[in-house]
């Protein structure tokens, strides 16, 4: 068993881009790393870029039902050989705060984006009908999750890029889908009495307008988490790397550059 109590990790396919201080990125359920891409430049100017795919996604191995955060941040963590900035997007956010909860040593700084936080119930019941609709009818799924994170505008002024959003979702291996989704459609529950024991600094970056990974739960986050600041983005939906990179990379920048060890 690891350190993360989360029993033996599986190697992760990523990339690194880059030099300088260590930089991990970690994306959403049913997405892959090519989600940071727009980010990647201005990041790789001042870091050393890992991107991840996490367990069940892109190329990396399949994650089996019943998978845990655990699970997922031990595979995270074995990647590490030391303290890095954890960027952590919607699902990756909840793998960035387990890690900082138990592998305390290797986060110098937490950047949530998109974080789900503290659901209630209202949120968690609609979060299990998305999971019931991926289940039932995965195509659907798919196109609605386009829907709830593109607005009218955005898919017409890149419609090929809402078009490799909903390829991408379609791609994913089912079975490691709903599992991963199950992940994510929970796991705010047990993190939610734990995050005052964070201790990397930590900012909490939401879109104005997204539905799901509401600026109320950015603000919540900032407030249990100690130290914390939330950042709300204005005009963006919850696809914040995709939407809003130039927005979110200068959020980034500042944050890893002073949480920097001196």
């Amino acid at each position: 068993m690891t350190a993360a109590s989360g029993g033996t990790p599986v190697p992760l396919s990523h990339a690194s881009y880059g030099s300088g201080p260590r930089l991990v990125l970690l994306h959403g359920v049913g997405l892959d790393r090519g989600m940071w891409e727009r980010c990647l430049p201005r990041l790789t100017a001042r870091h050393r870029v890992t991107s991840v795919d996490l367990r069940g996604h892109g190329a990396s191995p399949p994650a089996a039902p019943g998978v845990s955060l655990a699970e997922l941040a031990t595979d995270v963590a074995a990647l590490l050989d030391g303290p890095a900035h954890v960027v952590g997007f919607s699902l990756g956010a909840l793998v960035a705060q387990q890690l900082a909860l138990v592998r305390q040593e290797l986060v110098t700084s937490l950047t949530l984006v998109s974080s789900v936080a503290d659901r209630s119930e209202e949120e968690r019941a609609a979060v299990a009908r998305r999971r019931e609709r991926a289940h039932q009818d995965f195509a659907g799924s798919a196109a609605a999750a386009v829907e709830r994170w593109f607005s009218a505008e955005w898919r017409a002024r890149e419609p090929m890029l809402a078009q490799t959003v909903r390829n991408t979702l379609l791609g994913n291996d089912r079975t490691s889908y709903l599992a991963c989704y199950d992940v994510f459609a929970t796991a705010d529950a047990a993190l939610w009495p734990r995050l005052p024991r964070i201790t990397a600094p930590t900012l909490a970056v939401t879109g104005a307008d997204d539905p799901g990974s509401t600026p109320e739960m950015s603000r919540r986050l900032a407030a249990r988490v100690p130290g914390a600041d939330p950042v709300i983005v204005p005009g963006a939906r919850h696809l914040l790397p995709l939407e809003h990179p130039e927005e979110l990379t200068k959020v980034i920048l500042e944050h890893t550059a002073r949480a920097a060890p001196r």
